[in-house]
């Protein structure tokens, strides 16, 4: 159901024009906008955006389906594209770099999350679309034709990594990278799982293999494992609904990503882990739910969560994706179809994620 919205002008002192696509109530449909982004500051990185992921948080933002969304709203938190100008006391870029921006634009840069470079941690952080400033301006995401964001925030892309998949990994690459890291999932010869093979799961298979993990898909959709196993290179599949699999699998696994949002059974999933085995639910479930405490205590178990990643590790990641050949699997669409590819999105009608080609569909006359 969606909730209270509320539309909201920001103003700057000095602007720039700029064109999107953005959502103007919780209906969610999308259409032509022209706004205005802030002039490049002194610790500014601008530049043309040429593709933008779709994620399903995006879908959730327009429709107001998690708060108080602000219209008009322009979602896009996997963008990419090439540095047009720096500000004057830009570091670390320069124009005609590959950049990118992914979740979030802004922290309080003074908290101790902050200090340890996990600003996707911090209290403050800004979301890229539908956010706002500290000092309240809106900010408007990546669908449209160019971003400005201080440079800390800004992702270098390696030239060896393309452009059209490169945006997905500034969300979901990371979402599933940050807790192979930091869980110590990322041994090689590993055991480890991973619930559901949609934009996330895919990635979480591909990111664990290329850590040299043995990887099991756990999935509810027996169709799914010829895909899991021959495309994505999973080394087994596992039917979370047959009980004689769950059976043979219990004591199995090192660790697991749990990437499904929608509501589920976890208490199966402790069962097939190991003794200090690991289930990570990085999937945003909004029901609670049903853990037996005592299933934890037998083997000393741990359940956690993982939410993006900082800045320092997203970089990480990035890097490590283009030495190790890691790229989501894409549908690349032209910035007219994105109603249609929201509708898909619902139906989990993608394999995997949707990508905007902004830089050839996006015109200020659409």
């Amino acid at each position: 159901m969606a909730t209270e919205s509320r539309v909201v002008e920001p103003e700057f002192e000095h602007t720039k024009k700029a064109f999107g696509y953005a959502a103007r109530d919780p209906s969610g449909l999308l259409s032509p906008f022209n706004f205005s982004r802030r002039e490049t500051g002194e610790k500014d990185v601008a530049f043309k955006i040429l593709y933008c992921g779709i994620c399903h948080s995006d879908l959730h933002m327009a429709r107001s389906e998690w708060g108080k969304s602000i219209y008009p709203l322009v979602p896009g938190h996997e963008l990419v594209g090439v540095v047009t100008e720096v500000g004057s006391k830009v570091e670390k870029f320069k124009v005609g770099d590959k950049v990118g921006v992914g979740y979030m634009v802004d922290s309080c840069r003074s908290c101790q999350n902050c200090n340890d470079d996990l600003e996707n941690y911090c209290p403050q952080y800004t979301v890229t679309g539908g956010g706002k400033y500290r000092d309240g301006t809106v900010t408007y995401g990546g669908y449209s034709d160019s971003m400005v964001a201080d440079e800390h925030f800004v992702i270098r892309i390696p030239d060896s990594l393309p452009l059209d998949v490169a945006g997905p990994l500034l969300c979901a690459g990371i979402t599933v990278y940050s807790p192979l890291r930091y869980y110590g999932l990322d041994k090689p010869g590993m055991n480890i799982g991973v619930v559901g093979l949609g934009g996330l799961g895919h990635m979480a298979v591909k990111f664990a293999k290329a850590l040299g993990a043995n990887v099991t898909v756990i999935s509810t959709s027996p169709n799914k494992e010829k895909e899991a196993i021959e495309h994505l290179g999973a080394d087994s599949f596992l039917i979370s609904r047959d009980p004689d699999q769950m059976q043979a699998a219990i004591d199995t696994l090192d660790g697991i990503i749990d990437t499904v949002s929608a509501s589920h059974p976890i208490l199966p999933l402790v069962s097939i882990l190991k003794s200090h085995g690991k289930l990570v639910m990085v999937g945003g479930v909004s029901k609670p739910l049903e853990l037996p405490v005592s299933s934890l205590l037998r083997g000393r178990k741990l359940v956690a969560g993982s939410l993006i990643g900082g800045i320092k590790e997203t970089q990480e990641m990035i890097d490590f994706a283009a030495e190790h050949n890691v790229k989501p699997e894409i549908e690349i669409v032209p910035i007219d179809y994105i109603n249609t590819a929201m509708e898909r999105l619902v139906k989990a009608d993608v394999k995997y994620r949707f990508v905007i080609d902004i830089g050839n569909t996006l015109k200020p006359s659409s």
